[in-house]
């Protein structure tokens, strides 16, 4: 496990390194050429840059032991990374489209082969991290794969583009490119604040069913009755489940091996984490909470 760990981290570290450096590169190149479209593109691998460093984040963080003052870690540090990234993400993409407006009205000289020579540097770099990232099984290193083939996709269509510019000398394909990559990073943005919100507020998790979660704790041999369900996620990779247990069991033993199905059958669900409270009658009051409204 520790190599997988430990292979999971190189390889993703190695991406970071070669996506920032051709990200800088582009800014440099869009800077130079006068292409708007590679500066979007450059806001582009930006994205895959911050996506590149919490999956490494996640993967170092999922190593280090919690502490007498962070019992949890920092495991909330991911979530709370990411929610200021989207926000970020969206001010580029607001700013990419201001300029693309303005450059349409008033269009400005594009040097097309400087521009697509460092199109041509990008997707190398995009190909060679595809590469490096591809066939790994931790989720992580696979969502940040699927990042970077976007990002390849989106320097292929800048080559494209400065093909075009070069070919006929038109200029607006520049600003309606950097437009539609501004499109796709809003596009990619709202999914990531609408996650990262889903977890701070402390919703169910995505692609989890309550009712089927409570129905499969009540399913267990023993349990009468579940209430006071919270079911949240701690981060994008860790569910937590809080329970009232309603049991009829007639000893300690009997309880344990009810705690034991239950906790077996929450792996279905991925929570692996469980608080399990276990009463012979429902407790006080759990009626004016047991219940949740449908939204």
């Amino acid at each position: 496990m520790a190599g997988h760990g430990t292979g999971d981290r190189a390889a993703l570290t190695a991406a970071v390194l070669l996506t920032a450096v051709v990200m800088l590169l582009e800014v440099a190149g869009g800077y130079v050429s006068g292409s708007l479209a590679l500066l979007s593109d450059a806001g582009h691998m930006f994205r895959d840059v911050l996506a590149l460093l919490l999956s490494l984040g996640a993967v170092i963080i999922a190593e280090r032991l919690p502490t007498k003052t962070r019992t949890f870690g920092y495991h909330r540090v991911e979530v709370l990374v990411a929610f200021v990234n989207g926000l970020l993400l969206i001010v580029l993409a607001g700013a990419i489209l201001y300029e693309a407006a303005q450059r349409l009205s008033a269009p400005v000289v594009v040097g097309g082969p400087l521009m697509g020579a460092v199109g041509v540097v990008g997707l190398a770099a995009n190909i060679a991290v595809a590469s490096i990232l591809h066939g790994r099984d931790d989720l992580n290193v696979r969502s940040a794969f699927l990042h970077v083939v976007g990002d390849t996709l989106s320097s292929a269509a800048v080559i494209v583009a400065a093909l075009w510019i070069a070919l006929t000398g038109q200029t607006f394909v520049d600003p309606l490119l950097s437009g539609a990559i501004a499109v796709v990073i809003l596009a990619s943005s709202y999914p990531l604040l609408r996650e990262t919100v889903s977890v701070l507020l402390q919703y169910t998790p995505s692609g989890l069913d309550f009712e089927e979660v409570v129905g499969a704790i009540e399913g267990v041999d023993g349990v009468k009755n579940v209430h006071n369900v919270h079911l949240w996620s701690l981060c994008s990779h860790i569910n937590i489940l809080d329970a009232h247990v309603v049991t009829c069991a007639s000893d300690c033993a009997a309880t344990e091996a009810i705690k034991r199905e239950i906790r077996r059958r929450l792996l279905a669900f991925d929570v692996r984490y469980s608080t399990l409270e276990f009463e012979a009658e429902p407790c006080p009051g759990c009626g004016e909470i047991c219940r949740i409204e449908v939204d």
